[in-house]
């Protein structure tokens, strides 16, 4: 199936962008290491330009989660970790970076299990936020964009695995039916 897309940030915006997210990640943790856990999988190219962004040492980690909804009309879900960190994140100032925040349900999960883990410090970093569709309130350190609730694909955002390899953001003309 293909989209209808249509150019909604272009990979310069995305690029300016994400090296503002590495500046304010500098003044943020001058003389720290934080640790950039990307949340799998649209979050890869997000980190990897997010890293290079960032002048300060920084190390960063992967954590794979699966969501699935068990009641679309009451916003319910399952999260599951699918793939764990590969360290310790205990007395590390960590910084969760995800694609989009949505209803934050997945990332209230994400955080509450890594807050169990007793790190020094737990932040977010989303390149995308829909605050209209939040359903759980989670604070957000560093956000690149506010988007409304449109259904966007590309620079690692995808429609059934396809779509990531766009350097920019697309915007559908529908929603996708699965």
């Amino acid at each position: 199936m293909s989209l209808r897309t249509s150019v909604y940030i272009d990979a310069e915006t995305l690029r300016i962008r994400v090296a503002e997210l590495g500046a304010e990640i500098d003044a943020a943790y001058v003389g720290r290491n934080p640790l950039l856990i990307g949340v799998l999988t649209s979050s890869v190219i997000f980190l990897a330009d997010l890293a290079r962004a960032i002048r300060i040492p920084a190390e960063f980690d992967f954590l794979g989660i699966s969501s699935y909804a068990l009641d679309r009309e009451q916003g319910t879900q399952a999260v599951r970790i699918t793939s764990d960190l590969s360290r310790p994140i205990e007395g590390r100032d960590c910084i969760i970076v995800e694609d989009v925040v949505d209803t934050g349900m997945t990332l209230a999960f994400v955080r509450a299990t890594l807050g169990a883990r007793r790190p020094a410090s737990l932040a977010v970093a989303t390149l995308l936020d829909r605050p209209q569709r939040r359903l759980a309130l989670t604070p957000i350190a560093f956000r690149g964009f506010v988007i409304p609730d449109d259904f966007v694909v590309g620079y690692g955002l995808d429609h059934r695995g396809r779509y990531r390899e766009s350097p920019n953001l697309m915007v559908c003309k529908e929603w996708p039916r699965d």
